[in-house]
């Protein structure tokens, strides 16, 4: 049984916040250069090593666009080199040619995921604010494909593209890509509370996931929607089937216990910076003068954030509180209090 408490199942490394795009969401709020305080290619194969202390979590290296990284290529080597499962989330850019693609699979990486967030150039481009990218993001899952490297693809969702998430799913479908991991809008960096859906869109969207996982080729998990879990929970039992053929079920990502931010998950940023979330930026530390495993097992903020007792006002009260325990990112962002 994998304890939260001592290990996260998914550790994030923004390598970088330089990325070539203007993404209307973007957390990071990235800007085409590098800093130069970004963690060096020594340090970050210290952290590699470190994050391979904690077992066997899942690494994503995202950012920005970690392509902007030289180095990348050698950082995925040492991750592959080190035991780790790695995933890479790169920028539909021109960086992302088929080369680059070929040296994710050379380097050993698990898995590359590719931003789509509408069905067409005109709104997946209007969302970026480059025109290009959703033709370079079809060119990428085309060229995974044919050189079998596994594929995802990562939406954000806003009250702009909620409804055509159908749309969506079917290039998901015939791109065929393993997993749609689906984003639900924390309002940090450039994303802005009014293209945040209404409680009744949510239920909306939760709904056509939960039907879409009975019969979709492809897996489906979402991200800062922590309350997808209470959805599929209570749609079983009216359904009567605690065994539901969704595949949303409760596993490897969507498990009874419950990512949250802090728990199951830890963010290290581009300076070293120990977060619990990238949408909740409250530092437990530095990887430059601190343990990464000691911040994430005993540090105040990580401590607090696993337990559930002190969650406040409606999700303190909610009976889902230990399956869900809400987004505390979103609850920093809208109220300063996690």
């Amino acid at each position: 049984m994998w304890s939260f408490d001592e290990a996260p199942f998914l550790v994030i490394w923004e390598v970088t916040q330089a990325c070539d795009l203007a993404c209307a969401h973007c957390r990071a709020c990235a800007v085409p250069q590098r800093n130069p305080f970004e963690l060096t290619t020594e340090e970050g194969y210290r952290l590699l090593e470190r994050v391979k202390s904690f077992g066997d979590p899942l690494l994503v290296f995202t950012g920005g666009d970690p392509l902007k990284r030289p180095d990348l290529r050698a950082l995925l080597e040492k991750s592959v080199a080190v035991g780790l499962r790695t995933t890479v989330t790169p920028s539909a850019t021109p960086l992302l040619d088929a080369e680059a693609i070929a040296g994710f699979k050379r380097a050993g990486v698990t898995r590359m995921a590719v931003s789509l967030d509408g069905p067409d150039a005109a709104s997946h481009d209007g969302f970026r604010r480059v025109s290009g990218s959703f033709e370079r993001t079809l060119f990428a899952l085309e060229e995974a494909r044919r050189i079998g490297l596994d594929a995802q693809v990562n939406t954000t969702v806003t009250r702009h593209n909620r409804l055509r998430l159908p749309e969506i799913a079917e290039i998901v479908e015939h791109s065929g890509s393993r997993l749609w991991s689906v984003f639900f809008l924390v309002t940090t960096g450039r994303a802005l509370v009014q293209d945040d859906l209404t409680a009744e869109e949510y239920e909306e969207v939760f709904a056509f996931l939960y039907e879409l996982s009975k019969s979709a080729s492809f897996d489906i998990k979402t991200t800062e929607a922590q309350h997808y879990r209470r959805y599929v929970t209570q749609k079983r039992k009216a359904e009567g089937n605690g065994n539901s053929a969704a595949r949303n079920k409760p596993g490897p990502i969507t498990r009874q216990a419950g990512i949250n931010d802090g728990k199951g998950f830890v963010f290290i940023s581009h300076t070293g910076e120990i977060y619990p979330s990238g949408f909740l930026p409250i530092s437990g530390g530095n990887v430059r003068r601190d343990s990464l495993v000691d911040v994430y097992r005993h540090s105040l903020l990580f401590v607090e954030l696993r337990n559930s007792a002190n969650l406040k006002g409606k999700c303190g009260r909610c009976e889902y509180r230990n399956l869900c325990g809400g987004s505390r990112s979103r609850a920093y962002a809208l109220s300063g209090d996690w």
